[in-house]
């Protein structure tokens, strides 16, 4: 295993860190979570085994069980790693059990702290954007959840550019703890975050780690255009990440000359390609079969050479957004007429 730290601080990382939201079992989702107890426990220890020591769950992943499990699990080894959870997601009938205000941010903490069996949590992440909440509100509580010594270190994940940017600053004026993380959706056919996100957090001295790495599995190479929507297919029942499956397949085709080379999975080379961002600091593998963890780990060995980075990251290149294509179009029109000077 390789290590960083997290973002601008001292934690420690594997580069590789475990997602638990396939633990347990949920009607809401049942392509997703479907992981017993049992086969749980085994790929912890797998995972533990090939040095990782940074997992992540959620409040809202099958309703509490991911956490359950998560912290019955590590248990024994709650002081050797590196766990992290969110808020910001429904996790019960009321009104208030949503959302980033200070109740359900401090509600949520305690069920958290409750159900992973332990008295802090390293790194405790807002799941989503609070149209409603003050930004005030939310970065006062998470500081005083700090303070408390319940968080150690604090994150975003999904947020807008504008709010994230604002809030680091917010914390900044206000002298509160602030945002080491980012966890984001960030893979080889969706690159949205590299226009601005990916800008701001390392203006900010913010850890990305990836979620999704694979695109709902699309990335593992195993989709066809015949069988992308058979029943049970991850992406049948959980297809939530937008982009043009077309364009997919004829990466993946290219993606298999890569593999190829290396002996190695598209999955894996998927996972190598992101490893090599300077953003980030962990992607997260989760699996719902011990198979496809296995295959996941050996990501951390492949070394893509320079002509593979630049073939992958020129197909599948984002268009510029505005006013990214003014300002360099100008540039480069400003560059041909100072050359005409000359």
């Amino acid at each position: 295993m390789k290590y960083t730290t997290l973002g601008n601080t001292g934690l420690i990382v594997s580069r590789l860190s475990f997602g638990a939201m396939t633990f347990g079992s949920h009607p809401s989702m049942p392509t997703i979570y479907k992981v017993s107890e049992a086969e749980a426990g085994k790929m912890i220890d797998a995972s533990l085994d090939a040095g990782i020591n940074f997992f992540d769950t959620a409040d809202g992943y099958a309703a509490g069980q991911s956490e359950v499990m998560l912290g019955k699990l590590l248990s024994t080894k709650r002081h050797d790693v590196v766990i992290a959870s969110k808020v910001g997601f429904r996790t019960g009938t009321p009104l208030t059990q949503s959302g980033l205000s200070r109740r359900h941010i401090l509600y949520s903490c305690d069920q958290s702290l409750q159900r992973l069996g332990t008295d802090y949590i390293d790194l405790y992440i807002v799941h989503r954007e609070d149209p409603v909440t003050p930004l005030e509100e939310t970065l006062s509580t998470l500081d005083g959840l700090v303070k408390s010594g319940k968080v150690r270190y604090i994150g975003f994940s999904n947020w807008s550019v504008w709010k994230s940017a604002l809030a680091w600053q917010l914390q900044h004026d206000n002298g509160w703890a602030t945002f080491c993380n980012g966890q984001m959706n960030y893979t080889l056919v969706g690159r949205d975050v590299e226009h601005d996100i990916v800008p701001f957090m390392q203006h900010a001295g913010i850890g990305m780690t990836v979620w999704g790495p694979l695109a709902g599995g699309f990335l593992s190479g195993k989709y066809t255009r015949e069988n992308l929507q058979d029943a049970g297919n991850r992406l049948s029942g959980f297809d939530v990440i937008p982009f043009d499956k077309e364009k997919g397949f004829v990466l993946v085709d290219k993606m298999k000359e890569i593999a190829a080379v290396h002996g190695a999975t598209v999955a894996q080379i998927a996972m190598a390609w992101l490893l090599t961002k300077p953003v980030v600091s962990s992607v997260l593998i989760g699996a719902s079969k011990m198979q496809q963890l296995e295959d996941n780990l050996k990501a951390i060995n492949i070394e893509l050479s320079g002509d593979e980075l630049s073939l992958l990251d020129n197909l599948t290149a984002p268009a510029p957004l505005y006013p990214k294509w003014f300002n360099q179009n100008l540039a480069d029109q400003l560059h041909a007429g100072a050359g005409l000077l000359k």
